[in-house]
């Protein structure tokens, strides 16, 4: 990376920064520009010359967020596609130690935004992502377990809904207990506490 773009990179963190700080005091209608541009120490035309409005930072905002986390798997979605279609059906199982710890790892050490995130999933569109991991990852593993069409949404939804619970609940708790017992806790309500 270049001089020039390390810095671009560095006042969009700090832009990105400065509407999380806004977003956990109120409401993403009212965050305004002249706002961002105090918080993250850059003047309005820095801004205009990377977005064209609030939203666009936000959508930014989001989708780095997503791709950082995708990055802990070192692998991209073709891959974990490949992946599902070539192995045993019972290693397609994504509560697992091997699938949470890096999200729960990312989500510790990005508390303060899953915060937010967790609080506004409206605005950060998390219906957006479900969609996209459940038509990319969970449905091609709900097929190698035979889950008919209609009964995969209610499936994702179940695992997801669960899962989101338990990591609102450890991030109010400011992820406090370890990763593992998090892990543990996630795959005896899954598979069952006698095992």
């Amino acid at each position: 990376m270049n001089k020039a773009e390390s810095k671009y990179f560095g006042t969009a963190a700090r832009m990105d920064e400065a509407l999380i700080e806004c977003l956990e005091k109120k409401d993403f209608e009212y965050i305004t520009v002249k706002e961002i541009c105090e918080k993250a120490g850059v003047n309005r035309s820095t801004f205009y010359l990377h977005y064209e409005t609030v939203a666009d930072l936000l959508n930014e905002c989001v989708e780095y967020t997503n791709n950082k986390c995708f990055q802990r798997y070192g692998a991209d979605m073709t891959d974990v596609k490949m992946r599902l279609s070539s192995e045993r059906p019972e290693d397609s199982i994504f509560i697992s130690p091997e699938y949470l710890e890096p999200y729960l790892d990312f989500i510790r050490q990005n508390r303060r935004l899953y915060r937010v995130v967790l609080s506004h999933q409206d605005i950060f569109r998390t219906q957006n992502t479900f969609s996209k991991i459940f038509d990319e990852v969970f449905s091609p593993a709900m097929d190698r377990f035979n889950v008919s069409e209609s009964e995969k949404q209610y499936v994702a939804r179940f695992y997801l809904g669960g899962l989101t619970s338990v990591v609102r609940e450890w991030v109010e708790n400011d992820c406090a207990d370890p990763a593992e017992m998090i892990t543990d806790l996630c795959m005896r309500c899954v598979r069952g506490w006698g095992d």
